[in-house]
């Protein structure tokens, strides 16, 4: 009798160490998947902030990037070079998308990644504001506003690549 008792005892003591491993196996398991939803929501909320932000620089830079491609353009006849009035046009275009970019909020969602993405846009800012002074003056220059512009992507292209994205190219998408 006491052989008995002992064998089942065992036996109850076996089945629960394995209801115990399985749980513990599936807690794993689902704490694992939560983890994935969660950097795939992260990963979402990044490209629609990045979508967002090239669609605010695009609805007002549109005689900037005109400006930029006279001005730029190789063995262009005197006619074909930008006018004193979409210099200023591109002037008040560039400082025109300084000022809402100076507005954009982080989305909650991307909290861990706010300071970081703050700075990338101060720096698109910071050169879309250089560029419209930079087009006050008789003969300028958009170097520095390019730089300050690459600066951004850098910063921008370091919080995808923290989250297993490939860096974006917003000069691409904006001009």
């Amino acid at each position: 009798m006491k052989k008995l008792l002992l064998l089942a005892a065992s036996a109850t003591m076996a089945f629960g160490l394995a209801a115990c491993s399985s749980s513990s196996d599936t807690d794993k398991k689902d704490a694992a998947k939560a983890t994935e939803d969660s950097k795939a929501d992260i990963q979402k909320e990044l490209v629609k902030f990045y979508n967002e932000l090239g669609e605010k620089i695009n609805a007002k830079d549109a005689d900037l990037n005109t400006y930029v491609a006279k001005a730029t353009k190789e063995d262009a006849a005197p006619e074909e070079l930008p006018t004193p009035e979409e210099k200023a046009a591109a002037s008040e275009a560039a400082a025109a998308v300084s000022a809402d970019l100076s507005n954009v909020a982080i989305p909650e969602s991307l909290k861990d990644h706010k300071a970081d993405l703050e700075a990338a846009v101060k720096d698109f800012a910071a050169s879309y504001n250089e560029k419209a002074e930079e087009l006050k003056k008789d003969a300028p220059n958009l170097d520095a506003g390019a730089e300050t512009f690459a600066k951004g992507e850098e910063k921008l292209g370091k919080v995808y690549q923290s989250e297993k994205l490939f860096a974006p190219s917003l000069d691409k998408q904006v001009n």
